[in-house]
C-alpha cells in the first residue's frame, strides 16, 4: 500500500463518517462517500479525524471503517487519525491501522500542553511509542486543541523526527507560519509536506505561500481539487474566481459546532450519503439553517454558470 512522504501533495479529503438515523454506522454510505471523494479528484483520504466524529467511535468501529475504506481506496493513500489522550491507546491503534495498510497516521497534541518544552516532549514520546518507521502527519489545529505550536517549536520537532513527514496546517492566522517553514527549508532544513485545513477557507493564499495542497473537508471537494490544480499551474486568477464562487458556503461551514452538520447536509443533498445524521452528542441543523444553505447553494450554482 502507498505511504505518505515529504513529497506528498494534492487534496486529501477529511472523510465524514456516515451514520443512519439510529446512530449506527451506515456501511453502504461509507463506500459511496469514499467513491465520491475519489471521483471528485481527491489524491487521498484522511479518516477518523475530528470532523469524522472519531471520538464517538469505539475502537472496533474505527478499525472496521479503516478496513472498509482501505478496501475501497485501491492504490490511493489513506491517512488515519489516531489522536488519543493516552499514548498506549494511540500506539495500539497506530499498529492496527498500519498493519491494515494505512499510508500514515495523524496526531494532534492533547489539550493541556502549554510550553514549547511540553509540546516538543509530547512528540518525542509519540515517536518513541509508535516507532520511527510510521509516517506521521502533525496536526496543528490550535483553534480546536487549544495548543498553539510556535514556529521554533515546530522547527525543533521537524528536525528531531524525520518520520514526521507532513504538517496538517490549520493555525489561524497561520500564513506566516507557512512562509517561515519554507524559508527554513530554503536555508537547509529538510522538507515536509504542508497540507492545509480549516475547510479550505484560506486555500488560495496558503498555496501561494508554499503549501502543497489541502487536507480538509467540504461538501464540494471538487472545488479544492480544482483550486489546488490551478494554483500549482500558476493560473491564480482562475483559481481565485472558482474559489470565490464557493466562498460563501465555505464560510458558512466554518461555524463552530455547526460545520459538520452543514457538510453532512450538503453531502446528503447531493446523494452521496443516505442521511445527514450525526452520532450523539450532536446538534441538528434548524430549519432556518437549512434554508440558508439552500440559498447559498443556489447562488453558488449561478456564479459557477457565469464563470463557464
Amino acid at each position: 500500500m502507498p505511504t505518505i512522504s515529504a513529497d506528498s501533495k494534492g487534496v486529501y479529503v477529511i472523510a465524514v463518517t456516515p451514520f443512519d438515523e439510529t446512530g449506527a454506522i451506515d456501511s453502504k454510505s461509507v463506500d459511496s462517500v469514499n467513491d465520491f471523494y475519489f471521483e471528485s479528484g481527491a489524491d487521498g483520504l484522511t479518516i477518523l479525524g475530528m470532523m469524522g466524529e472519531a471520538p464517538k467511535l469505539t475502537q472496533a468501529e474505527a478499525l472496521d471503517i479503516t478496513r472498509q475504506t482501505l478496501a475501497r481506496a485501491g492504490d490511493k493513500p489513506v491517512v488515519v487519525g489516531v489522536s488519543a489522550p493516552g499514548l498506549a491507546a494511540l500506539g495500539e491503534l497506530t499498529k492496527a491501522v498500519m498493519d491494515l495498510g494505512a499510508a500514515g497516521v495523524m496526531v494532534a497534541p492533547p489539550m493541556g500542553l502549554r510550553t514549547n518544552e511540553q509540546i516538543t516532549g509530547y512528540y518525542d514520546q509519540v515517536i518513541a511509542q509508535i516507532g520511527t518507521d510510521v509516517p506521521v502527519v502533525l496536526q496543528d489545529f490550535p483553534l480546536s486543541t487549544n495548543v498553539p505550536i510556535s514556529i521554533p517549536a515546530l522547527g525543533k520537532i521537524i528536525e528531531a523526527h524525520p518520520s514526521i513527514v507532513m504538517l496538517k496546517h490549520e493555525d489561524w492566522p497561520g500564513l506566516t507560519k507557512i512562509s517561515e517553514l519554507r524559508k527554513a527549508e530554503a536555508n537547509g532544513r529538510r522538507r515536509i509536506s504542508i497540507l492545509c485545513g480549516n475547510g479550505g477557507i484560506f486555500l488560495p493564499e496558503e498555496m501561494a505561500r508554499g503549501a502543497d495542497g489541502a487536507m480538509t473537508g467540504f461538501g464540494f471537494p471538487e472545488m479544492m481539487v480544482e483550486v489546488v490544480r490551478l494554483m500549482a499551474a500558476g493560473d491564480v486568477d482562475r483559481a481565485q474566481d472558482i474559489f470565490d464562487a464557493y466562498l460563501p458556503l465555505v464560510r458558512y461551514e466554518q461555524q463552530p459546532g455547526a460545520g459538520l452538520g452543514v457538510r453532512k447536509y450538503v453531502l446528503a443533498k447531493r446523494g452521496v450519503i443516505a442521511s445527514a445524521a450525526q452520532r450523539n452528542p450532536a446538534a441538528p441543523l434548524p430549519p432556518t439553517g437549512i434554508a440558508e444553505i439552500e440559498r447559498l447553494i443556489a447562488r453558488q450554482e449561478k456564479r459557477l454558470a457565469e464563470l463557464g
